[in-house]
């Protein structure tokens, strides 16, 4: 091969590479870190499912404090030593 061909084929490796490599390499990234940044269907229903659960557990403990409240208006002073005389009871959003 002559200088002018290698000089001709190394032109054109270096265009293909610069206009058509480089930019598919970018977009592909590009697409990777977006994807990998957004939750999946599976995420957000198991955290639909978790959010569900806490609220109902807090339900429950409200529930628990409120029939102590009932029957024992001192219980938090002699179960917890620094607990204040005033109630924790919040009624929850739904």
């Amino acid at each position: 091969m002559t200088e002018d061909a290698i000089g001709m084929s190394l032109g054109i490796v270096s265009v293909v590479v610069l206009f058509i490599g480089l930019p598919w390499l970018v977009f592909h990234y590009i697409t990777k870190w977006k994807t990998a940044a957004t939750l999946t269907t599976q995420d957000e229903d198991l955290l639909d499912e978790l959010h569900d659960l806490a609220r109902r557990l807090d339900d429950r403990v409200i529930t628990i404090e409120r029939i102590m409240d009932a029957e024992n208006p001192n219980w938090r002073a002699s179960s917890l030593p620094d607990a204040s005389h005033q109630p924790r009871i919040q009624e929850t959003r739904r």
